[in-house]
């Protein structure tokens, strides 16, 4: 059974949008979108993650992303479809707002943004047994102390006692983990979890997070722009531009054989670390944007250099290669 499932959401962000979008039967491509200045964030997604599954959203900022993982928790509301969590729809309601926010926690950017330097690390870790009215004072120290652990941040005892201002930027993405831990939940969303913190220290926080998730067996989804880190974590992928999924499938047969002129352009961006290519002209296949109706047919056509006068029609994300790709194209 899947953990999480996102069945047709839409998120559009603008005056009476969710209005609009019941006005239109679900077509966003519709002109009255365009005139109203609104802006859709979220593009009729489907996907589900499975328990003990590590899925990479993987897109360039402004895809998407993130509006994914506030709509999983219900911190922004969808303005159609639904979500689903264990086998029940996601509500505005407090009985389901608690639900999905004891059971799937996040881990954000920047450590140092979402903690607060005026708190101890025992008390930032703390936080949501309190909140959530779990155990005493001393069932509390003793899980708090096991989360830390767990999370590699010893000698626990002294750890407890620092401030954030006391510990590196690698440290404090440990206590976000720590205190992502304290609930033993079924999913953490992890949004650029690695996105600030020195490359040496990169690598420790993503075996980290993937030896947490082998002990425990939770779900992961892992937010990214960079795709080295996202073949190293990931099991499967789904890549998304101007809110809508390209492409969706296991991330080695993706990346090593993309199917979607986006996922190919995303690939050839990569640097390779080779002197020889201080030498060579990198090419990466895509076309300077051109003026065109982005809300029309394929969003990505613009810069397509595969494009033909079908993309003007919107392709539906089918089976293709063993993968969902939403491209009339063959690249093969």
């Amino acid at each position: 059974m899947s953990v999480i499932k996102c069945d047709s959401v839409y998120k559009i962000f603008g005056t009476n949008a969710k209005k609009m979008l019941e006005s239109s039967n679900g077509n966003v491509e519709a002109k009255v979108f365009q005139e109203a200045g609104c802006i859709v964030g979220v593009n009729n997604a489907s996907f589900e993650v499975s328990k003990g599954e590590m899925l990479v959203v993987m897109g360039l900022s402004g895809s998407g992303k993130s509006t994914i993982a506030k709509l999983i928790l219900m911190a922004i509301i969808p303005d159609s479809g639904k979500i689903v969590f264990e086998g029940e729809q996601i509500k505005n309601n407090p009985k389901s707002l608690k639900k999905i926010r004891m059971e799937c926690q996040m881990v954000y950017q920047d450590p140092y943004d979402s903690i607060n330097p005026r708190m101890k690390v025992g008390d930032i870790v703390s936080e949501p047994l309190q909140i959530h009215n779990i155990g005493n004072d001393l069932e509390r120290k003793k899980i708090i102390m096991d989360a830390l652990k767990e999370a590699k941040l010893e000698p626990t005892e002294e750890i407890v006692e620092k401030y954030p201002h006391m510990l590196s930027g690698g440290q404090r993405q440990r206590v976000v983990l720590a205190r992502a831990l304290i609930m033993r939940p079924k999913i953490i969303i992890a949004d650029e979890p690695v996105s600030m913190l020195d490359v040496s220290i990169r690598a420790e926080i993503l075996e980290l997070m993937k030896e947490i998730q082998k002990n425990n067996n939770i779900s992961f989804i892992y937010i990214t722009h960079d795709l080295a880190t996202a073949k190293y974590f990931g099991q499967n992928i789904i890549i998304l531009y101007l809110g809508k999924i390209m492409e969706a499938g296991s991330i080695n047969q993706v990346l090593m054989r993309p199917r979607h002129p986006y996922t190919q352009a995303l690939i050839d961006a990569i640097s390779e670390p080779n002197p020889d290519n201080l030498y060579k002209e990198k090419i990466i296949r895509i076309n300077d944007p051109i003026d065109i109706d982005p809300f029309t047919g394929c969003r990505f056509r613009a810069r397509c250099p595969y494009a033909i006068e079908k993309c003007k029609e919107t392709p539906p994300l089918e089976l293709n290669d063993g993968r969902k790709v939403a491209c009339f194209v063959d690249i093969d």
